[in-house]
């Protein structure tokens, strides 16, 4: 085998259609594109959301509610979540790298801890925020909260 005899392989490419070259060729002429209009000309691009100029959807449908652009999303983990990574891994600190290394948060992500669900385990716990359940719990069990980021209570 050499380079110059490389091909594709038998069904993988398509004979391509050879538009604009004369009337024998059936795609002379027009060259597929009909006659006159915004699609028959070159250098035509086509808006996203254009209808042909009738009043587009989005347009069309009332806007409802506020989208807040100041919106700090964080990924929930509850009590009952860090009381089972603490049984599987033995641990008595969780911090986010924890939680990004067992899959329950990504690397961009915020972490609030909830206090949804049982806490028996005594763990320190690092995270950006806590509910007031949660880091009521966890320092009930003997545990410590750590804030990241250094907001305040009133902040969360």
């Amino acid at each position: 085998m050499n380079l110059h005899s490389l091909k594709p392989a038998d069904g993988a490419t398509k004979k391509a259609k050879r538009i604009g070259r004369g009337q024998g060729s059936g795609k002379g002429g027009t060259s597929t594109r009909g006659h006159k209009g915004a699609k028959s000309r070159s250098g035509y691009s086509r808006k996203s959301g254009f209808e042909g100029g009738q009043m587009p959807i989005y347009r069309l449908l009332p806007k409802r509610g506020f989208k807040n652009i100041n919106r700090v999303e964080y990924n929930a983990i509850n009590l009952s979540t860090l009381q089972m990574l603490s049984e599987k891994l033995s641990v008595s600190t969780i911090d986010v790298d924890t939680l990004i290394a067992n899959g329950l948060a990504k690397k961009k992500d915020l972490v609030k801890i909830l206090g949804n669900g049982e806490l028996t385990a005594n763990i320190n716990v690092s995270a950006h925020a806590f509910s007031a359940s949660a880091k009521e719990a966890i320092e009930k069990n003997g545990g410590s909260v750590n804030v990241i980021g250094g907001k305040t209570e009133e902040q969360n």
